[in-house]
Protein backbone atom coordinates (compact mmCIF):
# COMPACT_ATOMS: atom_id res chain seq x y z
CA UNK A 1 0.00 0.00 0.00
CA UNK A 2 2.85 2.69 1.06
CA UNK A 3 4.91 1.63 -2.10
CA UNK A 4 1.43 1.93 -4.53
CA UNK A 5 1.05 5.97 -2.84
CA UNK A 6 4.55 6.70 -3.18
CA UNK A 7 4.36 5.31 -6.80
CA UNK A 8 1.17 7.43 -7.33
CA UNK A 9 3.00 10.81 -5.99
CA UNK A 10 5.96 10.46 -8.22
CA UNK A 11 3.25 9.86 -11.24
CA UNK A 12 1.54 13.11 -10.18
CA UNK A 13 4.80 15.04 -9.96
CA UNK A 14 6.42 13.64 -13.33
CA UNK A 15 2.92 14.94 -14.79
CA UNK A 16 2.72 18.03 -13.55
CA UNK A 17 6.69 18.16 -14.81
CA UNK A 18 5.91 17.76 -17.64
CA UNK A 19 2.78 20.00 -17.62
CA UNK A 20 4.91 23.03 -16.67
CA UNK A 21 7.51 22.12 -18.77
CA UNK A 22 4.89 22.57 -21.91
CA UNK A 23 4.37 26.17 -20.95
CA UNK A 24 7.92 26.63 -22.59
CA UNK A 25 6.35 27.14 -26.04
CA UNK A 26 2.64 28.22 -25.14
CA UNK A 27 0.28 31.00 -24.02
CA UNK A 28 2.65 31.76 -20.69
CA UNK A 29 5.63 32.31 -22.69
CA UNK A 30 4.59 35.32 -24.27
CA UNK A 31 6.88 36.68 -27.22
CA UNK A 32 4.94 39.65 -28.45
CA UNK A 33 2.83 42.42 -27.73
CA UNK A 34 -0.78 40.69 -28.21
CA UNK A 35 0.58 37.24 -26.08
CA UNK A 36 1.53 39.57 -23.42
CA UNK A 37 -1.43 41.52 -22.91
CA UNK A 38 -3.17 38.03 -22.63
CA UNK A 39 -1.21 36.42 -20.04
CA UNK A 40 -1.72 39.63 -18.09
CA UNK A 41 -5.70 39.79 -18.72
CA UNK A 42 -5.34 35.56 -17.63
CA UNK A 43 -3.39 36.66 -14.29
CA UNK A 44 -5.68 39.12 -13.41
CA UNK A 45 -8.25 36.95 -13.68
CA UNK A 46 -6.81 34.26 -11.66
CA UNK A 47 -5.91 36.83 -8.98
CA UNK A 48 -9.39 37.71 -8.59
CA UNK A 49 -10.68 34.20 -8.62
CA UNK A 50 -7.79 33.52 -6.27
CA UNK A 51 -9.72 36.06 -4.03
CA UNK A 52 -12.47 34.23 -3.41
CA UNK A 53 -11.48 30.47 -3.93
CA UNK A 54 -8.78 30.57 -0.69
CA UNK A 55 -11.16 32.17 1.84
CA UNK A 56 -14.00 29.72 0.77
CA UNK A 57 -11.21 26.66 1.44
CA UNK A 58 -9.68 28.13 4.72
CA UNK A 59 -13.45 29.19 5.64
CA UNK A 60 -14.37 25.03 4.88
CA UNK A 61 -11.12 23.72 6.55
CA UNK A 62 -12.08 26.21 9.79
CA UNK A 63 -15.48 24.86 9.71
CA UNK A 64 -14.90 21.62 10.14
CA UNK A 65 -11.82 22.19 12.36
CA UNK A 66 -14.27 24.44 14.91
CA UNK A 67 -17.38 21.93 14.67
CA UNK A 68 -15.01 18.26 15.18
CA UNK A 69 -16.61 16.12 18.12
CA UNK A 70 -14.00 16.98 20.29
CA UNK A 71 -14.37 20.60 20.59
CA UNK A 72 -17.25 21.62 23.29
CA UNK A 73 -17.29 25.07 22.81
CA UNK A 74 -18.76 24.46 19.60
CA UNK A 75 -22.14 25.57 19.67
CA UNK A 76 -24.66 23.23 18.38
CA UNK A 77 -28.11 24.84 16.62
CA UNK A 78 -30.13 22.01 15.11
CA UNK A 79 -32.72 24.97 14.15
CA UNK A 80 -30.66 27.51 12.72
CA UNK A 81 -32.26 27.99 9.69
CA UNK A 82 -31.68 31.89 8.33
CA UNK A 83 -29.05 34.72 8.82
CA UNK A 84 -29.43 37.72 6.68
CA UNK A 85 -25.59 38.65 7.38
CA UNK A 86 -24.83 35.26 6.48
CA UNK A 87 -26.74 35.22 2.68
CA UNK A 88 -25.27 38.96 1.93
CA UNK A 89 -21.80 37.67 2.98
CA UNK A 90 -22.10 34.13 0.46
CA UNK A 91 -24.24 36.57 -2.44
CA UNK A 92 -21.70 39.60 -2.32
CA UNK A 93 -18.06 38.00 -2.49
CA UNK A 94 -19.43 36.02 -5.57
CA UNK A 95 -20.93 38.47 -7.26
CA UNK A 96 -18.10 41.30 -6.53
CA UNK A 97 -15.55 38.09 -8.62
CA UNK A 98 -18.28 37.79 -11.35
CA UNK A 99 -18.15 41.74 -11.71
CA UNK A 100 -14.28 41.82 -11.23
CA UNK A 101 -13.65 39.36 -13.62
CA UNK A 102 -16.15 40.22 -16.41
CA UNK A 103 -14.61 43.94 -16.30
CA UNK A 104 -11.26 42.57 -16.49
CA UNK A 105 -12.50 40.62 -19.41
CA UNK A 106 -14.93 43.14 -20.90
CA UNK A 107 -11.52 45.41 -20.97
CA UNK A 108 -9.27 43.52 -22.23
CA UNK A 109 -11.77 42.31 -25.51
CA UNK A 110 -11.63 45.59 -26.95
CA UNK A 111 -8.04 46.44 -26.12
CA UNK A 112 -7.32 43.04 -27.95
CA UNK A 113 -9.78 42.99 -30.61
CA UNK A 114 -8.03 41.06 -33.01
CA UNK A 115 -8.35 43.45 -36.22
CA UNK A 116 -7.49 46.23 -33.85
CA UNK A 117 -3.87 47.27 -35.87
CA UNK A 118 -0.86 47.49 -33.51
CA UNK A 119 0.02 50.76 -32.39
CA UNK A 120 4.31 50.81 -33.96
CA UNK A 121 5.78 53.89 -36.41
CA UNK A 122 6.72 50.28 -38.58
CA UNK A 123 4.33 49.78 -41.21
CA UNK A 124 3.12 46.24 -40.61
CA UNK A 125 3.44 43.95 -43.30
CA UNK A 126 0.42 42.11 -44.91
CA UNK A 127 -0.13 38.62 -45.32
CA UNK A 128 -2.84 36.86 -46.54
CA UNK A 129 -3.76 33.52 -45.16
CA UNK A 130 -5.91 30.15 -46.34
CA UNK A 131 -6.47 27.04 -44.21
CA UNK A 132 -6.13 24.11 -47.09
CA UNK A 133 -6.72 20.47 -45.66
CA UNK A 134 -4.44 19.83 -44.22
CA UNK A 135 -1.38 22.76 -44.81
CA UNK A 136 -1.20 26.57 -44.66
CA UNK A 137 -0.84 28.86 -47.17
CA UNK A 138 0.72 32.45 -46.67
CA UNK A 139 0.55 34.98 -49.29
CA UNK A 140 2.60 38.15 -49.15
CA UNK A 141 0.81 40.45 -51.65
CA UNK A 142 3.13 43.43 -51.48
CA UNK A 143 5.86 41.22 -52.13
CA UNK A 144 4.30 38.84 -54.79
CA UNK A 145 5.24 35.51 -52.98
CA UNK A 146 3.58 32.89 -51.39
CA UNK A 147 4.82 29.85 -48.60
CA UNK A 148 3.31 26.55 -47.22
CA UNK A 149 3.48 25.42 -43.60
CA UNK A 150 6.42 28.11 -42.74
CA UNK A 151 5.08 31.46 -41.99
CA UNK A 152 8.23 34.56 -42.38
CA UNK A 153 7.91 37.84 -40.56
CA UNK A 154 9.99 40.34 -39.03
CA UNK A 155 10.73 40.74 -35.87
CA UNK A 156 9.66 43.69 -33.55
CA UNK A 157 7.28 44.41 -37.11
CA UNK A 158 3.85 43.95 -37.25
CA UNK A 159 1.86 41.86 -39.40
CA UNK A 160 -1.69 42.30 -40.33
CA UNK A 161 -3.30 38.71 -41.30
CA UNK A 162 -6.26 38.67 -43.80
CA UNK A 163 -7.51 35.03 -43.20
CA UNK A 164 -10.14 32.95 -45.01
CA UNK A 165 -10.12 28.70 -45.20
CA UNK A 166 -10.81 26.40 -48.72
CA UNK A 167 -13.53 24.57 -47.36
CA UNK A 168 -13.96 23.99 -43.44
CA UNK A 169 -14.19 25.81 -40.49
CA UNK A 170 -10.27 26.33 -39.40
CA UNK A 171 -8.45 28.23 -36.30
CA UNK A 172 -5.21 30.17 -36.39
CA UNK A 173 -3.09 29.70 -33.42
CA UNK A 174 0.54 31.13 -32.67
CA UNK A 175 0.46 30.48 -29.00
CA UNK A 176 3.37 32.70 -27.81
CA UNK A 177 2.27 35.35 -30.40
CA UNK A 178 -1.40 35.58 -29.67
CA UNK A 179 -4.82 35.38 -30.33
CA UNK A 180 -6.23 32.51 -31.37
CA UNK A 181 -8.67 33.25 -34.27
CA UNK A 182 -11.25 31.29 -36.99
CA UNK A 183 -10.80 30.91 -40.59
CA UNK A 184 -13.93 30.64 -42.50
CA UNK A 185 -15.18 29.71 -46.07
CA UNK A 186 -16.59 32.88 -48.09
CA UNK A 187 -15.74 35.03 -45.26
CA UNK A 188 -12.45 36.97 -44.30
CA UNK A 189 -10.94 37.66 -40.90
CA UNK A 190 -8.41 40.06 -39.47
CA UNK A 191 -5.84 39.18 -36.83
CA UNK A 192 -2.52 41.57 -36.19
CA UNK A 193 0.25 40.01 -34.02
CA UNK A 194 4.15 40.98 -33.43
CA UNK A 195 7.21 39.20 -32.47
CA UNK A 196 9.72 41.16 -30.43
CA UNK A 197 12.61 38.83 -30.80
CA UNK A 198 13.65 36.71 -33.53
CA UNK A 199 12.93 33.06 -33.20
CA UNK A 200 11.44 29.98 -34.16
CA UNK A 201 7.40 29.79 -32.92
CA UNK A 202 5.16 27.16 -33.20
CA UNK A 203 1.89 27.64 -35.25
CA UNK A 204 -1.07 25.26 -35.29
CA UNK A 205 -4.40 24.40 -35.73
CA UNK A 206 -6.80 24.73 -32.85
CA UNK A 207 -9.87 23.44 -34.82
CA UNK A 208 -10.01 19.34 -35.70
CA UNK A 209 -10.39 19.59 -39.37
CA UNK A 210 -10.52 16.27 -40.47
CA UNK A 211 -8.08 13.40 -40.77
CA UNK A 212 -4.98 15.30 -41.30
CA UNK A 213 -5.15 17.36 -38.71
CA UNK A 214 -2.65 16.27 -36.21
CA UNK A 215 -0.02 17.34 -39.28
CA UNK A 216 -1.65 20.40 -39.90
CA UNK A 217 0.99 22.82 -37.98
CA UNK A 218 3.75 25.53 -39.58
CA UNK A 219 6.83 27.46 -37.86
CA UNK A 220 7.15 31.27 -37.54
CA UNK A 221 10.98 32.41 -38.32
CA UNK A 222 10.94 35.64 -37.41
CA UNK A 223 14.25 37.39 -38.48
CA UNK A 224 15.58 40.47 -38.68
CA UNK A 225 14.61 43.54 -41.43
CA UNK A 226 17.40 42.68 -43.33
CA UNK A 227 16.86 38.72 -43.20
CA UNK A 228 13.48 39.31 -44.15
CA UNK A 229 14.57 41.32 -47.17
CA UNK A 230 17.34 38.20 -48.00
CA UNK A 231 14.22 35.76 -47.81
CA UNK A 232 11.89 37.62 -50.36
CA UNK A 233 14.63 38.12 -52.93
CA UNK A 234 15.46 34.39 -52.58
CA UNK A 235 12.14 33.14 -52.92
CA UNK A 236 11.62 34.95 -56.27
CA UNK A 237 14.39 33.37 -57.60
CA UNK A 238 12.88 30.34 -57.23
CA UNK A 239 10.11 27.85 -57.46
CA UNK A 240 7.38 27.74 -59.02
CA UNK A 241 4.10 30.29 -59.89
CA UNK A 242 1.29 29.85 -58.07
CA UNK A 243 -1.77 30.68 -60.16
CA UNK A 244 -5.38 29.38 -60.24
CA UNK A 245 -4.50 25.71 -61.32
CA UNK A 246 -1.86 25.73 -58.97
CA UNK A 247 -3.66 26.47 -56.15
CA UNK A 248 -6.89 23.89 -57.23
CA UNK A 249 -3.24 21.01 -57.07
CA UNK A 250 -2.09 22.52 -53.59
CA UNK A 251 -5.81 22.93 -52.37
CA UNK A 252 -6.38 18.92 -53.00
CA UNK A 253 -6.17 16.87 -49.57
CA UNK A 254 -2.59 15.89 -48.32
CA UNK A 255 -1.04 15.40 -44.93
CA UNK A 256 2.63 16.19 -44.08
CA UNK A 257 3.82 18.87 -46.70
CA UNK A 258 7.39 19.98 -46.49
CA UNK A 259 7.47 23.73 -46.67
CA UNK A 260 7.93 25.17 -49.94
CA UNK A 261 7.64 28.58 -51.31
CA UNK A 262 6.09 30.12 -55.22
CA UNK A 263 7.79 32.40 -56.84
CA UNK A 264 5.17 34.46 -58.12
CA UNK A 265 1.44 35.00 -57.05
CA UNK A 266 -1.44 35.35 -59.47
CA UNK A 267 -3.35 39.16 -58.58
CA UNK A 268 -5.79 39.59 -56.48
CA UNK A 269 -5.98 35.44 -55.89
CA UNK A 270 -6.38 35.63 -52.07
CA UNK A 271 -10.20 37.69 -53.20
CA UNK A 272 -10.83 34.98 -55.79
CA UNK A 273 -10.56 32.25 -53.36
CA UNK A 274 -12.54 33.73 -50.95
CA UNK A 275 -15.61 35.08 -53.59
CA UNK A 276 -15.28 31.28 -54.95
CA UNK A 277 -15.82 29.76 -51.24
CA UNK A 278 -18.96 32.35 -50.74
CA UNK A 279 -20.31 31.30 -54.68
CA UNK A 280 -18.75 27.96 -55.57
CA UNK A 281 -21.49 27.24 -58.39
CA UNK A 282 -21.22 30.74 -59.64
CA UNK A 283 -20.68 30.72 -63.16
CA UNK A 284 -18.98 34.21 -63.77
CA UNK A 285 -16.87 33.06 -60.65
CA UNK A 286 -15.71 29.90 -62.71
CA UNK A 287 -15.27 31.73 -65.91
CA UNK A 288 -12.80 34.17 -64.08
CA UNK A 289 -10.44 31.47 -62.73
CA UNK A 290 -10.22 29.52 -66.34
CA UNK A 291 -9.39 32.54 -67.50
CA UNK A 292 -6.66 32.97 -65.15
CA UNK A 293 -5.74 29.48 -66.21
CA UNK A 294 -5.59 30.16 -69.61
CA UNK A 295 -3.60 33.66 -69.23
CA UNK A 296 -0.67 31.84 -67.23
Amino acid sequence: MRFDMRLRLLATSLISALTLAGCSEGVLSPQGPIASAERQVLFNSLGIMLAIVIPTILATLGVAFWFRSSNRRARYRPDFEYSGRLELLVWSIPAMTVLLVGGVAWVGAHDLDPGKPIASTIDPVRVQVVSLDWKWLFIYPDQGIASVNRLTIPAGTPVSFELTSSGVMNSFFVPQLGSQIYTMAGMMTRLHLQADHPGTYRGLSAQYSGEGFADMRFAVDAVPEAAFSQWVNATRDAGPMLDAQAYDDLAKPSEAIAPFTYRGVASDLFNQIVSLAAEPNDPARLADLATQRTDK
